[in-house]
């Protein structure tokens, strides 16, 4: 699940960096992919700021199952809810689950990874063996299991989601870091009397950082994927809280009647996963030190 295979090689970290943000906007699918993330983090900030134009949970039953208009721009469902209003809300949810989870997974699991490839010994050892514990487990199942265990809300949602996600950042950060003890700055930061902390963060650290960039943004597709998945089972972001997956759920029988209401949703979770997919392969280009994709 790992793009390590296609993450730019390790160099050391020096001189004037080339201008990134220059090189992603003339990369085409990362350019694309950075407007699509945009404009549905937008519709999720108006959805927080609550400037959306109908209340994403109030029902108007007279309203129900609406098609697409100037009133109600995605329609209604079956209540006579709002489902612009409600796919507004679903993204800013799944938004905020994908990048706590992200976010928890990413600190832990790169710290893992640095103690692991570098320290080697006992750490090592123990932190491989609860990688492969997790590991052995389908993604999917692993974060059913972990959800259903605990008091369900998206705070519990997205701590099941992150330990799904923690093995993934400890391998794609340990494989880098056994390379780079062996590089001779690192070598020589150690010999110097620098601490392996203060080497681990300061030489190691830095220059898989491009990895680990590209890693994220990938595993934010792959969360909003798992939310969705969870909440169609029930098991995600508890009503009345609009969720897509949730939203997909509901609209399986009114798919001949009403196909708006499942189209909505759907297409949403499918822009969001394209468009944050294209921004990974965008910022992998832009990162890679030969300059591969910066033209």
């Amino acid at each position: 699940m790992s793009d390590l295979a296609q993450a730019p090689p390790l160099v050391a970290v020096s001189g004037r960096p080339p201008n990134r943000w220059r090189a992603l906007l003339r990369s085409p699918s990362g350019m694309t992919g950075l407007v699509i993330v945009v404009l549905l983090l937008i519709l999720s900030v108006v959805s927080l700021l609550g400037l959306l134009p109908y209340d994403p949970i109030a029902q108007d039953p007279p309203a129900r199952l609406q098609p697409p208009s100037g009133q109600h721009w995605f329609g209604t469902d079956q209540f006579g809810r709002d489902v612009f209003s409600r796919v507004a809300a679903g993204v800013a949810n799944s938004a905020l689950v994908a990048i706590v989870a992200v976010t928890f997974a990413t600190v832990v699991g790169t710290l893992g990874g640095l103690v692991a490839g570098f320290i080697r010994g006992v750490p090592d050892v123990a932190i491989g063996a609860m990688t492969n514990v997790l590991f052995a487990f389908p993604p999917l199942l692993l974060a059913l299991t972990l959800a259903s265990v605990f008091t369900r809300n998206w705070f519990t949602v997205a701590v099941a989601i992150a330990v799904v996600y923690v093995p993934i950042f400890v391998r794609v950060t340990r494989g880098p870091v056994l390379t780079l003890r062996e590089v001779e700055f690192v070598k020589a930061a150690t010999t110097t009397g620098q601490s392996r902390t203060g080497t681990m963060f300061r030489h190691v650290l830095p220059n898989i950082g491009a990895i680990i960039i590209v890693q994220v943004t990938l595993s934010l597709s792959w969360a909003v994927l798992t939310e969705a998945s969870l909440s169609f089972l029930g098991l995600g972001t508890p009503p009345p809280a609009p969720s897509l997956g949730s939203m997909v759920y509901d609209a399986r029988t009114l798919v001949q009647v009403a196909p708006w209401t499942m189209l909505a949703p759907g297409g949403v979770i499918v822009l969001l996963v394209v468009g944050l997919n294209l921004l990974g392969d965008g910022l992998r280009d832009v990162l890679d030190p030969r300059g591969r994709g910066v033209r």
